[in-house]
């Protein structure tokens, strides 16, 4: 065993149960086992850093780790909020239409929703959506474009069961929000 190894091991044995109560006082036992792991993982890479006594740095990555879980948690649901913002109208009449737009948004690949979102929910324009991206305003229109396409297209092909149940038009999508959920992306 190196010795980086055997060092680790030693501040793991000593530490993980007070890491794991720490955890759970914070946010309860489902999310404990994953902030001592993502703990002890970061103290891994970064062993240099850890000093002699490791127990109060090593909480504090854990306090870093748990706040970076309610901030993309936090994310999650405002994504979430918003998506559900986005088709407006009777709940009970447009269930169906949501599920649909949100399977279609879930089903792009990360790089087509970073695009969309970063116009549609964060409000960049298009120039400042390609600084973002690392690209030029012209090639981010250009993929703005394509990744519309495709969500336009998974939107139809999440309603072709609907369609084909209600004796829709095969050649219109059944969720008519699509072209706004367009027009409010340009």
């Amino acid at each position: 065993m190196t010795d980086d190894a055997h060092r680790f091991t030693g501040i793991y044995d000593e530490c993980r149960q007070r890491v794991w109560a720490y955890a759970v006082s914070r946010a309860g036992r489902q999310v404990a086992d994953e902030v001592v792991s993502e703990t002890f993982a970061i103290a891994w890479r970064r062993l240099d850093d850890v000093p002699e006594h490791a127990l109060p740095w090593l909480l504090g990555v854990a306090r870093n780790v748990l706040r970076d879980s309610v901030r993309a948690e936090a994310r999650r649901e405002a994504l979430a909020a918003e998506l559900r913002c986005w088709t407006e109208g009777d709940v009970a009449d447009e269930v169906t239409e949501r599920m649909g737009v949100l399977r279609a948004l879930a089903a792009l690949p990360d790089n087509d929703r970073e695009i969309l979102v970063l116009v549609a929910w964060h409000g960049l324009s298009p120039k400042e959506a390609a600084r973002v991206i690392g690209c030029s305003s012209a090639t981010y229109r250009v993929r703005l474009h394509r990744a519309r396409k495709r969500l336009q297209r998974a939107i139809a092909e999440a309603a072709e069961p609907a369609r084909g149940s209600r004796g829709g038009d095969p050649a219109q999508p059944s969720l008519p929000h699509v072209h706004n959920l367009s027009e409010e992306w340009s």
